[in-house]
Order: structure tokens, then C-alpha cells, then sequence
């Protein structure tokens, strides 16, 4: 089963709890997803098929190549996505998604109210304030936010070397917790702040409050940290791979011509 296929289960076990819903909806923006083509792409200009059924517009998509192969049963262009560039994409011209139809069981229809809610939701962005920081401590927050937030940064890998979750308080008296991204690259602070709110709107939590700061590791308020704070480990950008001569890798003999 793959990993929409278990959010999937998880949501239909427990149609009343909207965090496991949420939990799907967020598992489904961050997979590729791949749409059966009307024709072949030309360039960067797609063409979605477009089924009818029960009176409504639906876009076939599928999690796996292989299941969108054995749903059409033939040779049939398509194209693959990330799932929050496809609902985006979508967004306003009232088409669902037909997922994963017939070949698996997280088949289900998506109508196209619950797709628009879905791309605004990834459209919203975190606001920006100032507050003085006056102290941190060990964090108090559900394991859906440490679920979620450990799920986001996976797949941040080479943006930052680590992260840590601390209850906050500043001056004024505010409190809440902030995620403290340690030598995070420069141009990646927005989308990591953006991955930040992501796992909080998807934990469930309401009126959750989270701030993201960004700090160096030679900062003082690192080392403090990492003695009271819940520590992430962001992946390493993945090394691109060197082309091999040909014929030298074993796995991919040279072709005769």
C-alpha cells in the first residue's frame, strides 16, 4: 500500500475526526500525482482529460505510473505533478479529481469545491511580525504537530541543518512555541516558513499559533536549544549523480547500434 493509500484508510476508519482528513488532504498536495492526458503535452501546455460523472467534471489522476497504466489498459500520454501544483492548476474551473479509480483502495472522487479549498489552503501564507524573544523552553504541542512537522521538514532536504521546537514567551507577556530553523540558506527561509504553517493548519489544531525565526548555529540561543528544545534534523541535499562512462556500470551495459 502506498503512503495516500493508508492516509486514505485512515480517513474512511474515522470519518468524523477532521485530522485524519486533513492528514490525507496534506499527503495528497505533497505527492507527485499522475494525470491521464487528453494529447500529448506541447511544451509546457497540458491537456487533462475530462470525464463527466454524476453530472460533475473529473480529471483522472493516479499515485503510481503503474496504476494509471492498468486503469487504461493501453499506451496514453500523461503527466506527472506535485499534487499542490495540480490542484492549483485547477483551481476555479470546477474539475474534481477521480483518484486512483478501479486499481486501488484509495479510489475515490474529489469534487471540485474540495479542490479549490484545498489550493487555497496551500495559498495561504504566514504573516510577518516582530516580537522580542525573552525566553524558551521545552515544548507542549500534540503529536500531530510533531508528526506533521517531522513529515514537512523530511522532505526540505539541504534547506537548513536542523531545526528545534520551543515553547516561546515575549515581551509583552505573548506566548506560543517557534520553530527555530538553525543555518538555513537564505533564499529558502519563505518556503520553509510556508512548510512550517503547512504542518500546523494540517495538525488539526485550531487557532494554533507558531512562529518561525532563523538563526546561525554559532547564535547563543542555539546552543540553549538544543538543551530544552525538540530537535529536527533536516536531510542532506541529495549529491547530483555523475554521469558513468558507458559501459562501466554493470547495471547498464552499452548498447550495440
Amino acid at each position: 500500500m502506498t503512503d495516500l493509500d493508508l492516509a486514505h484508510a485512515a480517513m474512511e476508519a474515522a470519518p468524523e475526526d477532521d485530522t485524519a482528513r486533513l492528514q490525507f488532504y496534506e499527503r495528497l498536495a505533497d505527492s507527485e500525482l499522475f494525470m491521464l492526458l487528453g494529447s500529448e503535452a506541447e511544451g509546457d501546455q497540458i491537456n487533462p482529460e475530462i470525464f463527466e460523472i454524476e453530472n460533475q467534471k473529473f480529471t483522472l489522476v493516479f499515485d503510481r505510473e503503474e496504476r494509471l497504466a492498468q486503469f487504461v489498459g493501453r499506451v496514453a500520454p500523461y503527466a506527472g505533478l506535485p499534487g499542490r501544483g495540480l490542484v492549483q492548476m485547477l483551481a476555479g474551473q470546477g474539475v474534481g479529481l477521480a483518484f486512483n479509480l478501479e486499481v486501488a483502495p484509495s479510489a475515490m472522487l474529489i469534487p471540485a469545491d474540495a479542490v479549490d479549498w484545498l489550493a487555497q489552503t496551500l495559498a495561504h501564507s504566514p504573516d510577518q511580525t516582530e516580537a522580542r524573544l525573552q525566553e524558551i523552553s521545552a515544548p507542549n504541542v500534540p503529536q500531530s504537530v510533531v508528526t506533521g512537522l517531522d513529515r514537512k521538514l523530511a522532505i526540505a532536504a539541504g534547506l537548513a541543518r536542523s531545526a528545534y521546537l520551543a515553547a516561546a514567551s515575549y515581551e509583552g507577556g505573548s506566548q506560543g512555541h517557534a520553530l527555530v530553523f538553525i543555518d538555513a540558506l537564505p533564499d529558502a527561509e519563505q518556503a520553509l516558513a510556508h512548510a512550517a504553517s503547512e504542518a500546523l493548519t494540517f495538525s488539526g489544531i485550531e487557532a494554533g499559533v507558531m512562529d518561525v525565526l532563523f538563526i546561525r548555529a554559532a547564535d547563543p540561543l542555539a546552543a540553549h536549544l538544543a538543551k530544552v528544545g525538540l530537535r529536527f534534523d533536516l536531510p542532506e541535499a541529495p549529491k547530483p549523480e555523475v554521469p558513468s562512462a558507458p559501459g562501466m556500470n554493470p547495471a547498464k551495459p552499452p548498447k550495440l547500434r
